[in-house]
């Protein structure tokens, strides 16, 4: 990944943020770095895919591997799982933490709204649960299964995990979640949002036009999709929920929202921890030249094995 220079903030700075995800990167079934990587398609017609992630350890060795499902950013209206930034995410995750990794192409805003990332995100769900898949590893247990999220990928992964609370699945169980800086959001402006917006990589201007494509025609940032804890919101405190990481950043314009859901989560009496890196940006996760990354690498592997060794 290219250098990252930093302003007087701290903030890594670059022309745009797109810059940096407009790199594609194809699988490779040649390890990189000793993960193998394939692209799975679910469905065609709604361009559901997945890429598949391996270590080559899952290929020599007799134990079985946990399986993390990994939901993209973005703002539900650009990238994918191809974007470099989260392969090189997504295999560094396979390799620190040992497992396969599902990292999921999902339908995009705004000719696709809500809730179809949700739907497509419960769909890759049910489809690894189901489904024999040509070059998924025998000895990948989906019984130990995480799901991922950063940004608008932790509002999806969040949303999926209520739906997936209803669904019977033959042998898929959600064992905990990571949410690395979710978009949440509410008509009433936060403070961080205030406050972070001239050195924040998005702009307030740009959060109410993603929120505007992605949402229900018609809807304000009060639906629930966006305002997961207000008076619309579901009520998860009835619903089996699993343990829950949330990710904040001191930097970033959704750290009050990121908080106020952990507060939610804990009101809920749903099992929760949540980690603040008070000078890490919006997206710190794709440079990994930021200190903060490592920091975020130790801590997903730490909760991971704390809840594989209960």
């Amino acid at each position: 990944m290219a250098t990252v220079e930093k302003s007087s903030t701290g903030v890594p700075q670059r022309k745009t943020i797109e810059e940096l995800f407009d790199v594609k990167a194809p699988p490779s079934s040649t390890p990189i770095d000793g993960v193998v990587s394939s692209d799975v398609t679910i469905d065609p017609s709604r361009s559901l895919w997945f890429r598949l992630y391996v270590p080559t350890s899952a290929l020599t060795t007799g134990d079985a591997m946990p399986v993390v499902v990994y939901y993209h950013g973005g703002g539900f209206v650009i990238w994918s799982p191809d974007c470099k930034p989260y392969d090189d995410l997504c295999r560094r995750l396979a390799r620190e933490l040992s497992v396969i990794v599902v990292s999921v192409n999902y339908r995009l805003a705004p000719e696709h709204r809500c809730p179809t990332q949700y739907d497509d995100g419960l769909e890759a769900l049910k489809f690894i649960d189901r489904t024999k898949i040509d070059g998924f590893p025998e000895k990948a247990d989906i019984g130990k299964c995480f799901l991922v999220g950063d940004s608008a990928g932790g509002n999806l992964a969040h949303h999926v995990a209520v739906q997936a609370a209803e669904v019977e699945f033959q042998a898929l169980k959600i064992l905990g979640m990571i949410l690395i800086q979710p978009f949440f959001g509410a008509e009433k402006r936060s403070e961080s949002e205030i406050q972070m917006q001239l050195q924040s990589l998005i702009s307030l201007e740009r959060i109410d036009l993603v929120w505007k494509q992605f949402l229900p025609i018609g809807s304000d940032r009060d639906h629930p999709a966006a305002n997961v804890f207000g008076s619309k919101s579901i009520d998860i405190s009835v619903l089996k929920f699993p343990p829950t990481l949330v990710i904040a950043g001191g930097l970033d314009p959704f750290r009050d929202w990121d908080r106020k859901y952990y507060e939610w989560l804990i009101k809920s009496e749903k099992d929760a921890k949540m980690v603040e890196y008070p000078n890490a940006p919006h997206a710190f996760y794709v440079f990994s030249e930021l200190p903060e990354y490592l920091m975020l690498i130790k801590e997903i592997k730490g909760f991971t094995h704390k809840l594989l060794t209960k």
